[in-house]
């Protein structure tokens, strides 16, 4: 159902609140450049420390920007799941086309749990569901066990996976069948991914480079893998300095070397330290994006 280059994409502020003109814009820039999909509200768009005023209006102006052109998948998770089932039923009524629900952080579920949460979801609202497995992020994996339980659920169409075992990967897709949509949950993973099955990425790197992102999936998902390897090294360099702290710290930084954005962050995030925002500055000049 979903595929290709996804932007898990930056939630822009300006004096303390939610920027709305350079977020349309960034929408602008994403579809114009090919991008598959926008993404808002995931852990790239800062949704920790979004009030649920602020993530329904992000959830929102997301829908009515795109106006149907790409798909719009809500970033809906939460570690209580009646939060998730209001959050998700929420971009169902603004007319998402799907949702993305991480695996319940901080709490630790067992995978009973987990499947016990994403059952809920998906009974209590009728629309199409990507499982978030990042256990980096969570502290939990998802087994492709507990993943292939869900699948009886019509509803539960994908997942994003981010375990970064390619074992992992393989074993989904065993279990669950080639119906089941895969995910990238990690930029550099995208191309071997895709070559077991996967169908694209939810992407931080599509933020600034957006076409390379989606000529690196549409080749790959032709079955040009050679072509594709190609923009998976011209794009290593980003892969990496996009994760020289904490994300959306240096994708922020990278949005606003590009003049897209006011430089603006919620604590607990802070700005990118110096030495590593100099690296950052080259890498950007080096890929020719400033």
């Amino acid at each position: 159902m979903f595929s290709g280059s996804l932007v898990a994409i930056v939630t822009p502020f300006r004096n303390g609140k939610f920027d709305e003109k350079s977020y349309g814009e960034l929408i602008e820039f994403q579809i114009a450049n090919g991008t598959h999909g926008i993404v808002p509200c995931g852990t790239t768009g800062e949704s920790a420390t979004l009030s649920q005023q602020e993530h329904e209006r992000v959830v929102a102006f997301t829908v009515e920007a795109v106006n149907h052109r790409i798909p719009v998948i809500a970033g809906t998770g939460s570690n209580a799941t009646d939060e998730a089932i209001t959050f998700t039923k929420h971009a169902k009524q603004v007319g998402a086309d799907g949702a993305l629900l991480i695996t319940p952080y901080y709490n630790k579920p067992t995978q009973e749990g987990l499947y016990q949460h994403y059952s809920a979801v998906a009974k209590a609202v009728d629309l199409p569901l990507i499982l978030y497995n990042i256990q980096g992020r969570t502290s939990v994996n998802m087994t492709p066990a507990t993943i292939a339980r869900t699948v009886q659920f019509d509803n539960v169409v994908g997942i994003k996976e981010g375990s970064g075992s390619l074992g992992q990967v393989s074993e989904i897709i065993h279990l669950c069948g080639e119906n089941f949509t895969i995910l990238s949950g990690d930029d550099p993973l995208t191309l071997p991914m895709m070559a077991l099955g996967a169908k694209g990425v939810i992407t931080v790197t599509a933020n600034v480079a957006p076409k390379d992102m989606a000529n690196l999936v549409n080749t790959a998902l032709a079955g040009d893998f050679a072509k594709a390897r190609t923009y998976h090294f011209k794009l290593a360099p980003l892969f990496s300095a996009l994760f020289y702290e904490t994300n959306p710290i240096p994708v922020k930084e990278a949005l606003s070397m590009m003049n897209k954005l006011q430089l603006e962050f919620r604590l607990p995030l802070t700005p990118l330290f110096s030495d590593n925002r100099e690296k950052l500055c080259q890498v950007m000049k080096e890929s020719g994006l400033i």
